[in-house]
């Protein structure tokens, strides 16, 4: 299994890191939708990416829209990781083409329930 990391914060991206890490799970990370483009072009496939919503130069909901347009469903599963908690939000992502959504904060075993209901079985 691998997973692309995509949040703007790097504290962020260093305790979903460990959590993978904890797991035995390969991954990677961007700081931007955009950059993330360029991680799943050059470093990919990836089974999963764990997505921000709210980012600099691209945004999560833009990301999650960019890789259903050029990967469909054979591209990654997306699981929003954010803060942003409206109702309306998580509508809009899973029709933009997220899989899952998770608010922060959260715990370990949230994260992995998640996970687990995309399929991916770790513990």
């Amino acid at each position: 299994m691998k997973v692309l990391i995509i949040d703007d914060s790097s504290s962020m991206r260093m305790l979903l890191g460990r959590i993978l890490d904890d797991l035995g799970v390969e991954h990677d990370q961007a700081q931007d939708g955009r950059e993330a483009l360029q991680v799943l072009e050059t470093e990919g496939p990836f089974d999963l990416a764990l997505v921000d919503w709210q980012m600099p130069i691209m945004d999560g909901i833009e990301f999650v829209r960019a890789v259903r347009s050029d990967y469909g469903s054979s591209g990654p599963r997306l699981l929003m990781v954010t803060s942003v908690n409206l109702l309306e939000s998580v509508v809009e992502a899973l029709e933009a083409g997220a899989d899952e959504y998770i608010m922060k904060p959260f715990t370990k075993e949230a994260l992995l329930e998640k996970m687990a209901m995309l399929g991916f079985e770790l513990s």
